[in-house]
């Protein structure tokens, strides 16, 4: 039995994509390349949750989403089962995607303060968000093997967004994605690459590099970290405060 998944596109909010942008789209949708991934995707799109018995589930690799003339770059971890996996546009439908949309809408990158669906008119300013890995991965917990074949299509997204300035990492597993795909683009006399030892991930830490963006970490607002304090709403807005007063 075939999962049944949703026929419409996630779609990037702000100006037309660019159709190298859109390239990077079907490629993203279309990959089978993890089948433990593409296994647990449609099983979840089959089986569902109580509370989404009656919707049609994405159940496809995801997309970025945003502005295709971003200058900051949000990465994260992975399309959350019942969140992107089932609306198809990443942090949306899932109590992540709130927490991140207030942050965003505080700082003036998010037309709204919520991602509850992906055709609730949500757009993003100056702002674009992809995952390290595009499919809903079993407890949260991607291998090494499949965050390293998904970063053939971060490369593809990030070389159609060339006005990106600052990247913001949520969680560790976005923070070393960015790096290791500028260990492989940039090569190692680059000055794209770290001048001094490799940075460290940290909620609030920062990295400079001698060319190309400026990369900040921040906790992941997943529920296990904004539901124990860890990740404070506060703390949020403040990484994405300092990316406005860097773009500025």
């Amino acid at each position: 039995m075939s999962a049944s998944v949703a026929p419409r596109p996630a779609a990037a909010s702000g100006s037309r994509r660019s159709p190298t942008l859109e390239a990077a789209r079907q490629a993203i949708v279309s990959c089978e390349a993890c089948p433990r991934l593409r296994s647990y995707c449609q099983r979840i799109a089959r089986e569902k949750k109580a509370a989404h018995r009656g919707e049609t589930y994405w159940g496809r690799p995801v997309p970025g989403f945003g502005d295709p003339r971003a200058r900051l770059l949000i990465v994260g971890l992975a399309p959350a089962a019942h969140g992107a996996n089932r609306t198809g546009r990443v942090f949306t439908g899932d109590g992540s995607g709130d927490f991140l949309m207030r942050a965003l809408h505080e700082n003036g990158f998010a037309s709204i303060p919520t991602a509850r669906r992906a055709e609730d008119g949500l757009r993003l300013d100056d702002a674009y968000i992809l995952s390290v890995v595009r499919c809903a991965p079993p407890d949260n917990k991607p291998t090494p093997d499949e965050i390293a074949r998904c970063r053939v299509h971060l490369r593809a997204e990030l070389a159609a967004l060339p006005r990106v300035r600052v990247v913001v990492a949520l969680g560790k597993i976005g923070w070393d994605g960015y790096l290791a795909y500028l260990r492989e683009t940039a090569g190692d006399t680059s000055p794209a690459r770290p001048s001094g030892p490799r940075p460290v991930f940290g909620h609030g830490a920062v990295a400079t590099f001698d060319e190309g963006p400026t990369l900040l970490g921040s906790y992941h607002p997943s529920r296990q970290n904004t539901n124990t304090g860890r990740l404070t709403a506060p703390m949020l807005a403040s990484v994405f405060a300092e990316a406005r007063r860097l773009l500025s």
